[in-house]
Parts: C-alpha cells; sequence; structure tokens
C-alpha cells in the first residue's frame, strides 16, 4: 500500500493513474483520495528483485547462470512495455520483481506514452542512474524514443550496480565526492557526460556489453530488445 501526502499526493495519485491505463490484469487493486493525500494498493508480487538476483554472484562471484537470465528477462520485459509505446522513466534494481510467471515492473509513477506525460520535473530517479541528456531535464517534451533511450540507459547502469554493487560512474577519477553535492550539482556533472565509468570488472564479458549501452550517445544506443539479445549470447 502506498499513501502520499503533500507534493507525495501527486506521485501516488499519477501511479494509480498509469497503472489503470497499463491495464495489467492484477497489479493495481484499489486507489483513492483522501484530505491533502493519494492512496493505492497494488498486488504483492513474490520474488526477488534482479537486486537480489545477483546477491550470489556479488557475495561470492556464484550464480553466473541465474543472474544472466534476470538480466536477459529484465531487459526482455522492458522491451515489451516499450513495445506498448510506453517508457518507465525510473528503472532502479528493486524495481524488477522476478516472479514464478515472470519479471514485474513496479514503481510506475513517472511512466509515460505519447499523449500521457508526467510534469516536466527532474529529479526523477535516483542521480546515479540517470543517462547525461536527461541529467538536467526532465521527460517534457522528450519524444517517445528518446525516452526509451533514456530508459536503455538506466537498465544498463541498473544491471551493472547489480553486477558490482557500485553506481557506474567512478566519482574519484573525475574529482567528485557525491556526498559533498546536491541533487542539482551532481546531475550538472553528470549532464557532461565526462565521467568515466568504474574499471572494476568483476564479470567482464557482461560489462562489456553494459559498458557499451552506456557509452553511446542516446542516438546510437542498442534497444532493449538488442541489449537482452547480445546479453542471451553470452550463455552460448
Amino acid at each position: 500500500m502506498k499513501i502520499g501526502t503533500g507534493d507525495g499526493a501527486a506521485a501516488v495519485s499519477r501511479e494509480a493513474e498509469v497503472l489503470r491505463v497499463l491495464g495489467w490484469s492484477g497489479h493495481l487493486l484499489a486507489a483513492g483520495l483522501g484530505p491533502g493525500s493519494a492512496w493505492l494498493v497494488a498486488r504483492w508480487f513474490e520474488g526477488p528483485s534482479t537486486w537480489e538476483a545477483f546477491t550470489p554472484f556479488r557475495e561470492n562471484g556464484t550464480g553466473r547462470r541465474a543472474g544472466l537470465g534476470a538480466a536477459v528477462e529484465l531487459c526482455r520485459t522492458v522491451d515489451a512495455l516499450h513495445g506498448m509505446g510506453w517508457v518507465h522513466a525510473d528503472l532502479q534494481p528493486d524495481h524488477g520483481i522476478h516472479t514464478p510467471g515472470g519479471v514485474r515492473l513496479i514503481d510506475l509513477a513517472w511512466s509515460w506514452r505519447e499523449g500521457m506525460r508526467p510534469p516536466p520535473v527532474t529529479g526523477v530517479g535516483i542521480d546515479h542512474l540517470v543517462p547525461p541528456e536527461l541529467a538536467l531535464h526532465g521527460a517534457g517534451d522528450m519524444p517517445p524514443d528518446a525516452g526509451r533511450a533514456a530508459d536503455v540507459y538506466t537498465l544498463a547502469a541498473t544491471l551493472w550496480t547489480c553486477v558490482t554493487g557500485t553506481w557506474p560512474l567512478d566519482y574519484p577519477a573525475a574529482g567528485i565526492t557525491p556526498k559533498e553535492l546536491t541533487s542539482d550539482q551532481l546531475r550538472t556533472q553528470i549532464a557532461t557526460g565526462r565521467i568515466p565509468l568504474r574499471a572494476e570488472t568483476p564479470w567482464p564479458e557482461l560489462q562489456a556489453v553494459l559498458r557499451q549501452a552506456l557509452l553511446s550517445a542516446h542516438q546510437g544506443r542498442p534497444t532493449a530488445r538488442e541489449l537482452a539479445q547480445t546479453l542471451s549470447s553470452l550463455a552460448s
């Protein structure tokens, strides 16, 4: 159950609206408004998050097959969402739940499609996972294709974080200490596109695929489907 008050009421109300429009069976159970508040009840999905699916690898280097499978499943689920004309806009390591019936995406307050845009605000999503082209901008007037390309960057950054346990960008190499910066200041640095990726590669083959997606300009990024296909080839 989610309850939002003040500024949070708009986000909860919007997530309920997104879930109604998406029409995902059994996801939204109930929703409503109260005095200065909004609430919703969504189904609890049983299964590990993508972050949890990679826990054995992060802890002792095991579980590669399960981790790679989870990565491919998440990419395919994001591709299916894109195929419906939607952009998630807030992918994170805990926003994909791997159930026996497939991956279920959660936290859709900022998801959008043509004709149903989120407010043109910055600050949506985790700073460390936001692509450079979005760091200083909200979804606003972004065309769907660019929104899906932004999703792919965040998808690759999410998987990198699940593999390594660290954010993809190497802040120390750029002389940046995120804790000393406000969110806006950090996003200004990210928007330059000059912060390198971390050099540590506990899973070189998988990270090489993610690195290509993270370093590509948004016009040249792979689609979520192409990312799934390339990751699938690592299993052969």
